[in-house]
This record gives structure tokens, C-alpha cells and sequence, in this order.
């Protein structure tokens, strides 16, 4: 007599296998997918020019394209340079330029000595500037864009090594151009401070990052009297002592 459950193993097994396949027939199926890709490999025609055993010659420059390459044009460095839409406003006044006799007779002395200096002064802030000096400004100037080329047109001081032309309290702008161009804006490092009160257990913590406009001093000129001829300046006596 055998047991209920010894029956229902013997039974049941050969269903599993029927189900289950083999590892004899696994191992079969992969050989012959194998036999089966090494020959498709194998009746693969050969290539029509023998491979080279030369070395091409290499270069470690790495090619770039044109449309990433940097641009090639020189940063203006003098007015000229500076393309016309980029140029200030020149000023226009209805009554001529009136200097002294004396001040027409000196003025050569400082036009031939270079290099000049000015005192700038720019939302009543004085800035001492002689040509290639870098300012960078306490404060964003509004309505300005990198490349714009702009004329200071006030200044108290105005000289050279040896002469000095002092203004009461400015120079007229007529006698001197002071062109300045815009380089970019610079930011500071983001500051964080924290302020708390008494009795209060929290703490407030103020963000500041302050952004300032940079410029280039592009010319510190002196007009001739020639120049000053030119745009038709009146020439007045000395008041008699």
C-alpha cells in the first residue's frame, strides 16, 4: 500500500518536467545559436582595399570650428577706433566760448606737456583721471551697455606736470574732452548679516550683493588755441588791476 502523498508525488513530477525544460535542451538551444551566429559572421565578404599599417599623421592643436572661434576684432583703444553709433553726443551751445588774453597766451604750455590729468566730478564725486586709468564707479550707472563710450563734461581741475587749469568752480566743457568707455559690471561677494532684537528668539539674516560699473579712460585732451579758433572763440581783454 502506498501513501496518499507518495502518490501525488510520483504523479505530479512528471508534469513538472514536462512544464520545466531541460538543461540538456537549454545548453542545446544556446550551441546552436552560437554555431548559428559564427557562421553569419564567417560569410561576411572581406573589405575591398587592404587596412594601411602606416601612421597617419596626427596634430595636438584641437580643430575648432569658425562659429566658435572668438572674435579677432582689437578692443577700441583711442575715439577713433570706436564705431560712430557708439560715439557721444557732441555739445551744442548758442553762445561762443569767451576765454582772457592771458589764459590764451598760456594755454599752449599746457596743451604741448602731456600727460594731462582732470578732476572729474560725476554726481558731485571727484575722481582724479589721466588716460588708461580704470575707474570703477560706487554705484550702477543706468542705461548704459559694454562698448558705450561716454564724455565727462565737468571739471574743476585741469593740468599737467608743471600748469594747472583751475575752474571757479568748474571748467567750461568746451575746453577739454574726457572720454571714458564702459567696460562691464562688476558685483561684489553676496554679504549676509544678522540682525536680532532683544526678547526675540528669532534672527534676521540681510542679503546685499551690490553691482558696480567699470570704466576705461579713453582720452584726457587739452584743446589748442587753434582748435578753440576753429569753433569761434572770443577772445576778451584783462580787467586792469
Amino acid at each position: 500500500m502506498f501513501s496518499r502523498s507518495a502518490l501525488a508525488r510520483a504523479f505530479a513530477l512528471p508534469l513538472e518536467q514536462a512544464a520545466r525544460p531541460s538543461l540538456t535542451t537549454t545548453t542545446t538551444t544556446f550551441r546552436a545559436c552560437l554555431h548559428q551566429s559564427t557562421a553569419t559572421i564567417s560569410t561576411t565578404s572581406p573589405p575591398t582595399e587592404p587596412l594601411s599599417t602606416t601612421a597617419r599623421a596626427q596634430s595636438s592643436t584641437p580643430t575648432v570650428q569658425s562659429i566658435h572661434q572668438p572674435s579677432t576684432i582689437p578692443a577700441p583703444s583711442t575715439r577713433a577706433d570706436v564705431p560712430a553709433n557708439k560715439q557721444s553726443i557732441a555739445p551744442t551751445f548758442t553762445t561762443p566760448l569767451k576765454v582772457s588774453q592771458s589764459l590764451l597766451s598760456t594755454l599752449p604750455y599746457l596743451t604741448s606737456q602731456k600727460p594731462h590729468y582732470i578732476t572729474a566730478h560725476l554726481h558731485d564725486r571727484p575722481y582724479l583721471l589721466t588716460e588708461g586709468d580704470d575707474l570703477r564707479l560706487p554705484f550702477l550707472m543706468p542705461n548704459v551697455a559694454p562698448g558705450d563710450v561716454l564724455r565727462f563734461n565737468r571739471a574743476s581741475l585741469l593740468g599737467s606736470r608743471d600748469f594747472t587749469l583751475k575752474g571757479a568752480p568748474y571748467l567750461d566743457e568746451r575746453l577739454f574732452e574726457c572720454r571714458v568707455r564702459v567696460l562691464g559690471v562688476d558685483s561684489e561677494p553676496l554679504r549676509i548679516k544678522e540682525k536680532t532684537k532683544r526678547r526675540r528668539r528669532h534672527v534676521q539674516k540681510i542679503t546685499s550683493k551690490h553691482r558696480y560699473t567699470l570704466l576705461k579712460v579713453m582720452e584726457v585732451k587739452v584743446k589748442t588755441v587753434e582748435e578753440l579758433q576753429g569753433e569761434g572763440v572770443v577772445v576778451e581783454e584783462d580787467a586792469k588791476a
